[in-house]
């Protein structure tokens, strides 16, 4: 197994446990056959010129028992694969889909605390390991990531969209009424990695422009996004890179994680608002070598965003 290999790993911690139970696993496999080839020299009878074709079968038989067996006692050789397939979201499909949207500071001069657009931060290895995980961990048929403008004809074709640093966004009147019909058609759009009370004011205006009579709501522990795929005891807080490096899991004041929504007429959450917490890191950061101790919020970020897309697929 390479470094990468176990970099890439399901993040529970498991590499090195992976490891040594193939080494371990070998060490059985090899014991096994030894035993087996002496239990075959012990019963199988002197070999004359007649006897040839039986001695032949036996061993045979030996070879057709240790080749059956020998699986058993070795691990996936790759550690980013399940244990075993989980079949029970087989038929549904899903792409990660990035939105460009309109921001704040978009056609001025002011001074941005990211480089580039915002809608682009962690991309595109977010979206690649995201969607690779995606693929391996279940039955979902995952189509390649892209990206799309909100009023690209495209939209309503994909039930998921995904919108980074929402707490820049500032759409135009054209966006505001295509969002609003994408999430009341079935639609599920995921906000992320937006920080502390200056960014989710911005945020809130915006959503307030969509629907100007429903309310933002937080998402109750005992909600079924939080069993839908991985059991999850409580909303994690996922730390940025920056804030890993600096010691603390928050940044610009967001201490407290909150996943919240906005629901339709049924009762469907319509939005999961990823607040004060950064899963686009954890996605993106997931195969860096350079940042073993960063793994615990990888596995984190995994797990909520997959049980956030299955509960969107499904609901």
């Amino acid at each position: 197994m390479t470094r990468q290999a176990r970099v890439e790993a399901d993040t529970t911690g498991g590499e090195a446990r992976v490891q040594a139970k193939t080494t371990a696993g070998v060490g059985r496999a090899r014991l096994l056959a030894d035993r087996l080839a002496g239990f075959g020299r012990v019963r199988l009878p002197l070999a004359g010129p007649r006897d040839r074709q039986p001695d032949r079968v036996a061993l045979a038989a030996v070879l057709l028992v240790l080749f059956t067996l020998v699986p058993v006692f070795q691990p996936p050789v790759d550690a980013q694969l399940p244990a075993a397939t989980d079949d029970r979201y087989a038929g549904l499909q899903w792409r990660f889909v990035r939105i460009r949207y309109h921001y704040t500071t978009e056609g001025t001069r002011l001074q941005q605390d990211f480089a580039g657009e915002p809608w682009y931060i962690d991309a595109p290895a977010a979206e690649q390991n995201l969607s690779r995980r995606v693929k391996t961990a279940t039955a979902i048929q995952v189509e390649d990531p892209i990206v799309l403008t909100l009023d690209d004809p495209r939209l309503f074709q994909y039930p998921w969209i995904y919108f980074v640093e929402a707490g820049n966004l500032k759409m135009h009147d054209g966006d505001v009424t295509i969002l609003r019909e994408f999430l009341l058609r079935g639609g599920t759009a995921y906000f992320d990695d937006f920080h502390g009370p200056y960014e989710w004011d911005n945020f809130a205006r915006e959503m307030k422009r969509v629907f100007p009579d429903r309310e933002i709501v937080e998402v109750p522990k005992e909600h079924p996004v939080f069993s839908s795929f991985y059991t999850i005891d409580g909303y994690p807080q996922v730390a940025g890179l920056g804030s890993f490096m600096a010691g603390r899991s928050w940044e610009k004041g967001g201490v407290v994680p909150h996943l919240r929504t906005i629901l339709d007429d049924t009762g469907r959450p319509m939005m999961f608002i990823n607040w004060n917490t950064d899963m686009g890191d954890g996605w993106e950061w997931s195969n860096a070598e350079d940042y073993p101790g960063y793994i615990k919020y990888t596995a984190l970020a995994y797990r909520m965003g997959i049980n956030e897309i299955v509960y969107a697929l499904t609901h």
